[in-house]
């Protein structure tokens, strides 16, 4: 009876996926969209064809990733962006970046709220720019973009991590109980076979 039970609830439990996850982001980079799709395990998805869609589905454009899994896409529109890359194997990367964000990157102010915030900060970093041309600036931006891939890997990665570490936790918890109550119908057992 206890080994049918048993037989049950390990049916029963559910098991984690031993696939892994796919990660997707996107984040304002200048007057450009830059994105980043993989998986969970640290692998980039690379020459990867990633469509962008609006919210009603109209196909606004494609771009692809690059060996780094990274991709980059200018807006023409300040609508709300969706981009989504088939993996296969069922794994779709799909992420939205809302029109409030677009326009911000193309210079359009969606809030007054966001405008006045955002016109200090813009003429704080303006005089510091100033001096600089054009060519020095996309150079500079260039290279930020450059320096903060590695940290937005890491990040989306930590995240994922913690996610599976809570799950197997869970899971870890679980099968104590399980075991715990085994122990404690053993010694009953044992008592009462006395």
């Amino acid at each position: 009876m206890i080994r049918s039970l048993l037989l049950i609830l390990s049916l029963a439990v559910p098991l984690p996926a031993l696939a892994h996850n796919v990660i997707a982001a996107v984040f304002p980079s200048g007057s450009d969209i830059e994105g980043e799709v993989g998986f969970s395990n640290g692998e980039m998805a690379t020459d990867l064809m990633i469509e962008v869609f609006d919210e009603a589905g109209t196909k606004l454009g494609e771009t692809a990733t690059d060996a780094d899994g990274f991709f980059i896409y200018t807006p023409t529109q300040p609508i709300t962006h969706i981009f989504r890359g088939d993996l296969g194997a069922g794994h779709v990367a799909k992420v939205i970046m809302p029109a409030s964000e677009v326009a911000a990157l193309m210079g359009q102010e969606a809030a007054v709220s966001t405008a006045s915030a955002s016109a200090a900060t813009s003429t704080a970093t303006g005089a510091a720019l100033a001096g600089l041309s054009d060519q020095a600036r996309a150079e500079l931006a260039t290279m930020i973009r450059t320096e903060l891939r590695p940290l937005r890997q890491e990040i989306s990665a930590y995240k994922n991590k913690n996610n599976l570490q809570t799950v197997l936790g869970g899971l870890g918890y679980i099968a104590g109980l399980f075991g715990l109550g085994f122990y404690i119908a053993a010694r009953r057992k044992m008592e009462g076979g006395k």
